[in-house]
């Protein structure tokens, strides 16, 4: 299913794409949007940007909030055998963990961070702490009795409690999970990745309060897990003004990927004594919206900057003289912007 947002209202198109979310190797930040369309497995490798991951946990921590950024995978996956029944002493139970993103898909083989609490809490509310383990599916033997087990993907978790009695216990949690692949764009033309960056929040951009991103500088390309829900996305192409806001749906089990539309152009900036000739050095220059607001200021021969659709005023300083010029943007027409000294 397609679902295409106007770029002038909001600058996304959204492609809803059908998962089978299964983690399987290193390659799933080079798909294309062709193979993101296709009947392929959309997951088949762990996402390159987890959004945060929880940090280590401590004896008589709870159960554990965001931390630092997943990155790659160091090498490539091994799949899963399925896990044998250990030998285990009287009176313990071997517990067998694994997770997946939903009922139709494979074992996740990457990403994990599985917590085991005592069932009970302490004074202050606090559980203790029993077991910490990142494997993807491990094999954890405790004494019989009750206990919390706690499963973090980026910022999807799950949690629930389990009882352990008998030889073996076999525990597989849904995690409620989809995740973002986010690239942006100048008409069809894809913006390079090291011009263009992405922060994530939680939630609608016209929900009231301040909220701090989940994901900061996301990459083009890159693959961000969440729980399911609403968020919106803040895409920053270069360092001025061209900045789009757009809400995004995430559902559980899918892979949404999101192309973000913007209107703007690259200008480059020169001061020059005649049209077409050399640009002076040691200029100082100004870049204002019509009203007078500062949208960029820099000092260069010619620098080049970033600028959304619509009308400038650019101001060059150069050995105690003021020159100016208007000019527009035109989204997707770069060129250069002659200001002449005289």
């Amino acid at each position: 299913m397609k679902a295409w947002l106007s770029p002038h209202n909001c600058g996304v198109l959204v492609v809803f794409a059908a998962l089978w979310v299964a983690l399987i190797g290193p390659a799933a930040a080079q798909m294309t949007l062709a193979q993101a369309n296709s009947s392929s497995s959309l997951f088949s490798a762990t996402p390159s940007f987890g959004a945060f991951t929880p940090p280590p946990a401590r004896g008589g921590d709870g159960f554990g909030g965001a931390g630092g950024v997943l990155g790659p995978p160091s090498q490539a996956p091994v799949a899963i055998p399925p896990a044998a029944a250990p030998m285990v002493p009287a009176g313990q139970v071997a517990l067998l963990l694994s997770a997946r993103f939903g009922t139709q898909a494979s074992p996740i083989t990457g990403g994990l961070t599985w917590r085991i609490y005592a069932a009970k809490a302490e004074q202050g509310g606090k559980y203790r702490l029993l077991r910490e383990d990142k494997s993807p599916a491990p094999t954890v033997v405790l004494p019989a009795g009750n206990y919390i087990v706690h499963v973090g993907f980026g910022l999807a978790n799950a949690v629930k409690p389990v009882t352990l009695r008998g030889a073996t216990v076999r525990e597989e949690f849904d995690l409620p999970a989809g995740a973002l692949r986010i690239e942006g764009r100048v008409g069809d033309a894809r913006i390079p990745a090291a011009q263009i960056s992405f922060d994530v929040f939680s939630g609608s951009q016209f929900e009231p309060g301040d909220r701090r991103p989940i994901a900061e500088h996301v990459a083009s390309g890159a693959v961000v897990v969440v729980p399911e829900g609403t968020y919106y996305i803040v895409s920053n192409y270069g360092d001025a003004n061209s900045v789009v806001r757009s809400d995004i749906r995430v559902q559980a089990g899918k892979l949404t990927d999101v192309i973000v539309n913007h209107r703007a152009a690259i200008i480059t900036l020169k001061l020059v004594n005649e049209k077409g000739g050399e640009a002076l050095a040691n200029t100082a220059w100004s870049v204002l919206t019509p009203g007078g607001d500062v949208i960029k200021e820099s000092i260069g021969a010619f620098p080049r900057v970033v600028l959304a659709e619509g009308e400038y005023r650019a101001i060059a300083r150069n050995d105690g003289n003021v020159f100016e010029r208007e000019f527009t943007v035109v989204p997707g027409v770069d060129g250069d912007i002659e200001v002449q000294a005289r």
